[in-house]
């Protein structure tokens, strides 16, 4: 393995203990699901990572790498817009 897969792999390690791993279609949304349908997921999403043991370290990674889409640490796509100041369209 060489060093810079090792700094891929360490940085991502906390993913492993993430309660998502079994369930990741419930964390994105695809173009053709309804509005209620994504409200529902993003709902359901944020339940699950409330109990989460690696939730502030997801929420810091998404912050810090501007994930565009999904939940992450129990916040919305617009959630993480709004944090950083940017508005989302559609």
């Amino acid at each position: 393995m060489t060093t810079a897969t090792s700094r891929i792999d360490e940085r991502w390690a906390w993913a492993e203990y993430g309660m998502c791993q079994d369930v990741p279609d419930l964390f994105y949304n695809t173009e053709d699901e309804s509005k209620s349908l994504r409200r529902r997921k993003e709902t359901a999403a944020k339940k699950l990572c409330a109990q989460c043991p690696v939730i502030d370290r997801c929420r810091a990674h998404a912050v810090a790498h501007r994930e565009l889409y999904g939940v992450w640490g129990g916040m919305s796509e617009s959630e993480r817009h709004r944090l950083a100041g940017r508005v989302r369209t559609g």
